[in-house]
């Protein structure tokens, strides 16, 4: 199998089966509850799982390919990321032009990836472009928003650019390293641990949820969902490290509960937001999830967590 898909080795192989069992068995479930109680509190959940089913499809193809190709399209989702995220943040017009040069970075940063220069991958972002793009607002001529437009145009490039650039460099880190799972067991363990843990936390919210934990970021997260949510998350940490990750069963504990708090940060830190620009949804692009961001604003946070915590310790 490997001679035609390089990045399928058998344990990606099982993994992505198993999702795919999960998914139909979740189906079955929100189905069958959807009919048994159609006005439910989990009956927005079939519109959920559909846009999981596109996703995941959408994924698969991607690793049928060569890590090149799934090199261009994080930079892809990136770049779609930056977009949304500039369609909802106050800026100034006079600095509207400005926003190429940080699209320009985004592809720059995976090239970084691409030449497997690990070095100027760090550095590019955070240094470069933090003291590039300052020059180049205030060549545009005006000081109007100044300081807004700058932490806002550099916060969104760091999220969507650089953080997000780590997922695209864990199949570098494997090949690298020469795990047994291949270019795509680290990636697929952090998108799967990273991706059950917003839904746990969202179904123990919903079925147990009593005690608001920031009612005035998000208003639906509560303490019963977190810790169902981090419990959930180091069960299934356990279940598939051994095969995809490098890790024992204590680093599976930790790593999960550890994934499943930068999650939660993540998504209240985007909640957060959405609330100051009074919007419910960065986007449409998903049906019962919203936008791009509203999808990926946990992995943002966990993927430079998890990659520099494997690149460390194992």
């Amino acid at each position: 199998m490997m001679i035609f898909f390089p990045m399928i080795t058998p344990p990606v192989m099982w993994a992505c089966l198993g999702i795919y069992g999960f998914l139909i068995i979740f189906q079955i479930i929100f189905f069958l509850g959807s009919k048994w109680k159609p006005n439910s509190k989990f009956s927005d959940m079939n519109a959920r799982l559909r846009a999981w089913w596109y996703i995941f499809i959408a994924f698969t193809l991607v690793f049928l390919t060569r890590v090149w190709v799934l090199d261009l399209f994080w930079m892809g989702i990136s770049l779609l990321a930056l977009r949304e995220y500039f369609h909802v943040i106050p800026i100034n017009p006079e600095h509207k032009r400005t926003k190429i040069w940080l699209y320009l970075s985004i592809p720059l940063q995976y090239a970084c990836i691409l030449l497997n220069w690990y070095g100027l991958f760090l550095i590019f972002i955070p240094v470069y472009i933090y003291f590039l793009f300052p020059i180049r607002m205030i060549l545009s001529g005006s000081s109007k928003h100044f300081l807004q437009s700058l932490g806002g145009f550099f916060w969104g490039v760091m999220m969507t650019g650089y953080s997000l650039s780590y997922v695209a460099y864990l199949s570098h880190l494997a090949i690298e390293k020469q795990y047994i799972a291949g270019p795509l067991g680290l990636l697929l363990y952090l998108l799967f641990i990273t991706e059950m843990n917003d839904a746990m936390q969202y179904l123990w919210g919903k079925s147990l949820g009593r005690h608001l934990i920031l009612p005035k970021i998000s208003p639906k997260k509560t303490i019963e969902g977190l810790i169902g949510g981090v419990l959930s998350s180091i069960c299934f940490s356990l279940l598939i490290a051994p095969f995809l990750t490098p890790m024992n069963w204590v680093g599976a504990i930790l790593m999960g509960g550890l994934i499943s708090i930068g999650g939660f940060f993540g998504d209240v830190t985007f909640s957060a937001i959405k609330r100051d620009v009074h919007i419910k949804d960065f986007g449409k692009l998903l049906p019962g999830h919203g936008g791009l961001l509203d999808r990926i604003d946990s992995l943002i946070f966990t993927a430079p967590l998890f990659f520099h915590l494997i690149r460390w310790f194992y």
